[in-house]
């Protein structure tokens, strides 16, 4: 495979526009300011960021809907969270459509190139090493969120394209205030920006990371947006901006000097003009007399979740003992049988099927189980408990294969009672690591997603056209045809976890929703050690260890995060509540339109 060490690439080079910190001012009567909870009429909006959920709230008050707020917010994320979401990276919506009580999907997942095969994340008969494949163009999958908001405007919006990028236009133009989150993200990152010419400009202005508390201006992407604005979706997947990704997807702008090892990519043009952003049915299950819905694959969160939840229904009791063995049993199936349905076969159906949910509920005892459990049969033929069934057996070579922790999550309501669950992401924290040129924008790295190999077996192994198995679990929870909660996160494989132990907390520990949220969280996803919070090994570990659990520290920042969620929750009357992270990555923003 050929490789790249420094290969300057002739394109204008992106420059990012500091200003000295901001004078802190008392916000004027009325303005919206940053906290993690509201509760009010006429629509509400839940993100990590103030700006977005500015953007989705003005977009409210407008007269728009849901999915017109939901695309503004997504569009911001890209100008004050481009390290977790952005045009070149991809998603999964889920949408409820109050006047017809029904329940959609768009799945946005990027797609590998036609030229890549199974083989082409290995080298020798051994996968790449992971940090070559991360900081790379051969990770950069094929776009997904512009087909996506597209779709999802034409389909279920009331405003174009470009009146949902105005928001977005406004904020890259006059900036943002740098906060620690994004000067921690950015010094993170800062060894591979520096090796990218385009990147270094666009976020080292200087050599450094800017300074907390500056004004942080993205020029080159208000102009993108603009200009997509004006010329729509096409303009990516069959005009010039799609050329600009291709060419640097094959050339990246390697700094000169750099020693760093980057490898190029496989995408073509005729790949842009082949891609199509998807509807799909949602999976549902029946937990606790509500019905459960989330995304379907190539995303393994419905699929996932929805399991878990049925095993736990299949108990007798449920605590958070349940919770780690539900998660561990239906991971082991998600890793054994999920992949893309267009090219694998997943049987979704017996996945989510109540007879399989109580013969894996079987395996569930007083003690922990012994690592790895096993994948069941989701085969539709299921046994009454006898008390401890063998499970079947493990695919072999598959495993959990590691996702970026970062992505972000926005939940949207509007006056109508449409409401949006809203996933979007580019991966690992700073993508690719890889900004187009002069565009303002960082390309994905989701190809990281897929198994690398070799493997028997493996559903996500890559492939032409592929979509990579996903672990992103927007959801939305309806009770007699009406929503009763929308709730997501980021955090990579810990995204179903997180989902599933807010609903948890919600519902079987009697938590309202802002505790759900800020409840300490752990993540056990068929490994020998559950990654948990501090916070919940210090409250729960002893108790939990004497039934057999082991934990280690999440390696999310600052100091063993898992998650950063934004839920909505219907109180009755027309009544929202909204909630955001308190604390996790520096804290979310909750928006009525009334108070």
């Amino acid at each position: 495979m050929k490789r790249l060490t420094v290969v300057p690439i002739g394109l204008a080079v992106a420059v990012a526009l500091v200003t000295p910190p901001a004078v802190a001012e008392t916000p004027r009567w009325g303005e919206p300011v940053k906290r993690p909870v509201a509760e009010g009429y006429g629509g509400a909006v839940s993100t990590v960021d103030l700006d977005a959920s500015k953007a989705a709230l003005t977009v409210l008050e407008q007269g728009g809907n849901a999915v017109d707020a939901a695309v503004a917010a997504a569009a911001t994320l890209g100008v004050t969270e481009p390290y977790s979401a952005g045009l070149a990276g991809g998603g999964f919506l889920v949408y409820y459509d109050a006047r017809h009580r029904k329940v959609h999907t768009i799945d946005g997942r990027e797609t590998a190139p036609r030229a890549m095969t199974s083989t082409s994340l290995q080298e020798n008969g051994a996968p790449i090493p992971f940090d070559q494949a991360v900081t790379s163009g051969l990770s950069v999958g094929v776009p997904g969120s512009v087909a996506q908001w597209d779709l999802a405007l034409r389909r279920f919006g009331t405003i174009s394209l470009r009146e949902a990028l105005r928001p977005a236009i406004e904020v890259a133009s006059k900036g943002f205030t740098v906060d620690q989150t994004f000067h921690d993200q950015t010094a993170q990152n800062a060894d591979r920006f520096k090796d990218f010419t385009s990147t270094a400009a666009l976020f080292l202005p200087g050599g450094a990371p800017p300074a907390v508390g500056t004004v942080f201006r993205n020029p080159d992407l208000a102009r993108t947006y603009r200009d997509l604005g004006l010329r729509g979706a096409r303009w990516l997947y069959d005009g010039r901006l799609g050329e600009e990704i291709v060419a640097t997807v094959k050339r990246p702008p390697v700094t000169p000097g750099s020693t760093r090892t980057v490898r190029p990519g496989l995408m073509e043009r005729s790949d842009l003009r082949a891609y199509r952003a998807v509807e799909r049915p949602a999976t549902r299950v029946s937990y606790r007399g509500m019905d459960v819905y989330g995304m379907a694959p190539p995303s393994s969160g419905g699929s996932t979740v929805g399991e878990a939840l049925n095993i736990l229904e299949a108990l007798p009791t449920v605590g958070l003992h349940e919770y780690l063995e539900a998660s561990r049993l239906a991971f082991a199936d998600r890793n054994a049988y999920v992949g893309d349905p267009d090219q694998v076969r997943v049987p979704l159906r017996e996945l989510l099927s109540d007879g399989f949910a109580k013969e894996r509920a079987c395996l569930i005892g007083d003690r922990a189980m012994a690592h790895p459990a096993a994948a069941g049969v989701p085969d539709g033929s299921y046994d009454p408990c006898p008390g401890a069934p063998a499970a079947g057996p493990q695919p072999k070579g598959v495993s959990e294969q590691p996702e970026g922790p970062e992505t972000t999550h926005l939940v949207v309501a509007d006056k109508w009672g449409n409401v949006v669950a809203y996933n979007i992401t580019i991966e690992q924290t700073g993508g690719s690591g890889i900004v187009v040129p002069g565009r303002g924008f960082l390309l994905n790295n989701e190809l990281t997603d897929f198994t690398f190999g070799p493997a028997e077996n493996d559903p996500n192994l890559p492939g032409p056209g592929k979509r990579p198995r996903s672990s992103m679990a927007p959801t939305i929870v309806v009770k007699d045809g009406r929503p009763l909660l929308a709730v997501g996160s980021p955090g990579g494989a810990s995204i179903i976890t997180t989902v599933l132990q807010i609903l948890v907390n919600r519902y079987e520990l009697g938590m309202r929703l802002p505790e759900a949220l800020a409840a300490p969280r752990a993540s056990q996803r068929n490994a020998a050690a559950t990654q948990a919070e501090p916070a919940f090994i210090d409250a729960h570990g002893p108790a939990l260890t004497a039934l057999g659990h082991t934990f280690t520290v999440a390696p999310g920042p600052p100091t063993g995060e898992l998650g950063a969620a934004t839920a909505l929750e219907f109180l009755g009357r027309g009544r929202i509540q909204a909630v955001a992270e308190p604390t996790r990555r520096g804290g979310g923003s909750a928006l009525v339109v009334r108070p």
